[in-house]
């Protein structure tokens, strides 16, 4: 299993935001991290399809898209045509989960399901041979910047476990606080897709994400 980052351009100078993707993917990250936030899911509003299309052509790199927002099956076929590789969307704001990740699966996706610190991990279960990737959230989502959620170890260890007793092998995703010190304890529970925003666009990005590959290798 291979340990894979994703820096998330929502802790992007926007000012320079295409500029910024290309010195992340020259530095070696493997994904591009894009948080979709409509306002009603969380309470913050990111950014919609017209910035991801108009992004696509300044990399080559897999567009790991997490959707924060309500009853996601209504766009999965948009995000789909405008170049998202992965789409995660959340367990809580989808009443039909299953239907969700047919539909990606249907369009030649990948499909990734997150949950909030406060759902309990056991409600992945039906889900979890269904799925390319499960993301944990490390902090509540839809702010950055926020302080990582300690709580969290035992939350990706014991999904690591749920899957390694199903025999699958399923990336798992953390997304929120992590820093280059508490990197290697979040691989080490189980953890392998990391999510970093503020840790690779504070300073010198492709530096950071230099220094968190080391880490991670």
């Amino acid at each position: 299993m291979n340990n894979i980052l994703s820096p998330s351009i929502l802790a992007a100078d926007f000012k320079k935001l295409g500029q910024q993707i290309v010195d992340v993917d020259n530095a070696g990250a493997q994904y591009i991290h894009i948080d979709v936030m409509d306002g009603s899911f969380v309470p913050s509003i990111s950014f919609g399809m017209p910035l991801i299309k108009s992004i696509r052509s300044a990399t080559d790199k897999v567009f790991d898209v997490h959707l924060m927002i309500v009853d996601p099956i209504r766009y999965i076929k948009e995000f789909s045509e405008i170049g998202a590789d992965i789409i995660t969307f959340h367990l809580e704001a989808a009443p039909d989960p299953q239907a969700v990740i047919d539909k990606i699966h249907g369009l030649g996706k990948k499909a990734g399901m997150s949950i909030k610190p406060g759902t309990q991990v056991e409600e992945l279960v039906p889900y979890l041979d269904k799925l390319d990737m499960i993301l944990i959230m490390t902090v509540e989502p839809g702010f950055g910047g926020q302080p990582f959620i300690e709580a969290s170890y035992d939350r990706i260890k014991a999904v690591r476990k749920m899957l390694s007793d199903r025999g699958l092998e399923t990336d798992i995703q953390v997304d929120g606080g992590i820093t280059k010190e508490n990197l290697r304890s979040v691989l080490d529970v189980g953890a392998n897709v990391i999510v970093a925003g503020s840790t690779v666009y504070r300073g010198d990005a492709g530096q950071n994400v230099k220094d968190m590959l080391e880490i991670m290798a």
